[in-house]
């Protein structure tokens, strides 16, 4: 299977509302140019491993990060992290969980499983940009990437 970089950011969120934040967030910044979202963990895991509705091709999509809720439906993100890091071919993408939990065991076991960021969405519109448009900055534009 050959590697697949076109894929910039893979939003992993179920709840339409959230998402749709999230990408205006990073429309303002114009890091939406290559943006995938899914809107559960069974649909991220098809995507990255081109199975399910995106198989067809022999292709691993590697985005430079994933954006990725914990509390999702079919798989949780818990779930989706321990996948993509147990496979050698996507292990060294970086995955930031993005969630609505703040709840300490949460943020711990995000951290045990070697989770790359734990961010809690802000609930404002202001506050949210900035974080996401920060991430976007971070990721997209200052971290060097090996794969």
């Amino acid at each position: 299977m050959e590697n697949n970089n076109e894929v910039e950011i893979l939003l992993v969120e179920d709840i339409p509302t959230d998402a749709e934040l999230c990408i205006r967030a990073l429309e303002k910044r114009n890091f939406t140019n290559k943006l995938v979202w899914v809107k559960d963990g069974e649909e991220a895991l098809d995507f990255i491993f081109s199975t399910g509705k995106y198989a067809g091709s022999n292709k691993i999509n590697c985005p430079n990060v994933i954006l990725l809720d914990i509390k999702l439906p079919k798989v949780d993100g818990n779930e989706v992290f321990r996948r993509i890091k147990s496979d050698e071919r996507t292990k060294k993408i970086p995955v930031v969980v993005l969630t609505s939990s703040k709840e300490d065991r949460d943020v711990a076991e995000s951290y045990n499983l070697g989770v790359n960021s734990y961010i809690s969405k802000p609930v404002e519109w202001e506050e949210i940009t900035k974080v996401v448009s920060a991430l976007g900055f971070y990721w997209l534009l200052l971290n060097k990437r090996t794969y």
